[in-house]
């Protein structure tokens, strides 16, 4: 019969639990209110224990090591569980905070003409909702889960596709009089995203022309400026599906190869929005609960309503 685990002393596991968020030993030392040399005794310790390694030091760097992040998701939720449970027994008044970090564009074209029926699942607790295009940092951000542009590629995290974001190969019609086929894209600059340079190429592959470098493509932060220098006739761009629409409407931009000249690409080279979660945030029963609802909403045809929605970050 196995022993039980013995786990490690308590005031390691807060030590590792500041370093892992702060990624610093001293900004852990200042909220802990010790001094740094006793956080690196105590991460000494708790490695000791463990039998494992958990920074690397670099100079005055330290890097968690994969043991570390998975540690840190399972330490981390284990403190909120252990903090959700004080305040009940001890009846303290509090409210759950449930933090929401989105990318801008899922915010304003998906997430906002949803959001008056969010409270029904949130049963009295707050939710906090900010923006920002990069994937935050759980454990510093103090974010429960994120929405992410991308490919579904987060191994640390588990994710599931909410909406596919196919795109629209579009220009002005100037640009568009001049191509009449898909080896005619590389004659101009190829607008992308810098958060995938695989895009265009596996588009050109899809179309049929191979071995071509992208040299002289321009890559943005977020689509809203990739679309604003394809309308402004800076290059081709790769617009997505509600907006191209919207502006081959207006004439602003047409379509060259056609609206559906993507069509047939393989599931895992078309983009789209992702539900990221660290593993152990699953455990919290309001973040649970918000996490079924947004994985059960239908995105597919979800476009902004008028209103407004009031959003902290870029």
């Amino acid at each position: 019969m196995t022993g039980k685990l013995r786990l490690p002393p308590l005031n390691a596991l807060k030590a590792f639990h500041a370093v892992a968020r702060h990624k610093s030993l001293r900004r852990a030392a200042e909220e802990l209110l010790v001094s740094p040399q006793a956080v690196g005794q105590q991460i000494k310790l708790l490695e000791e224990s463990l039998q494992v390694t958990l920074f690397e030091r670099k100079g005055r760097v330290i890097e968690p090591t994969e043991s570390a992040i998975l540690l840190a998701e399972h330490v981390d939720a284990g403190f909120r569980q252990l903090a959700e449970g004080v305040r009940r027994v001890t009846g303290a008044p509090y409210r759950d905070v449930i933090k929401l970090n989105t990318s801008p564009y899922f915010a304003a074209n998906y997430l906002v003409s949803k959001l008056a029926n969010v409270r029904e699942v949130l049963s009295g607790a707050d939710l906090r909702l900010t923006t920002a295009i990069d994937m935050p940092d759980f454990a510093r951000d103090d974010v429960d889960m994120a929405v992410q542009w991308g490919y579904g590629n987060w191994g640390e995290f588990d994710s599931v596709l909410l909406v596919s974001d196919p795109k629209i190969i579009c220009c002005t019609p100037e640009i568009g009089a001049q191509i009449r086929g898909p080896e005619d894209l590389i004659r101009f600059t190829l607008l992308d995203t810098v958060k995938s340079k695989r895009f265009w190429s596996d588009i050109l592959r899809h179309l049929g022309v191979e071995n071509i470098g992208l040299d002289g493509s321009i890559g943005f932060d977020d689509a809203a400026s990739m679309r604003r220098a394809t309308l402004q006739g800076i290059g081709v761009g790769l617009v997505s599906v509600p907006d191209a629409e919207a502006d081959l409407q207006s004439g602003a931009l047409v379509a060259p190869l056609g609206m559906d000249a993507l069509d047939g690409m393989p599931a895992e080279e078309v983009p789209g929005f992702y539900l990221v979660i660290p593993r152990g945030h699953l455990r919290l029963r309001p973040v649970a609960a918000l996490h079924r609802w947004l994985v059960a909403q239908d995105w597919r045809n979800e476009r902004a309503k008028p209103g407004h929605l009031r959003v902290v970050g870029a």
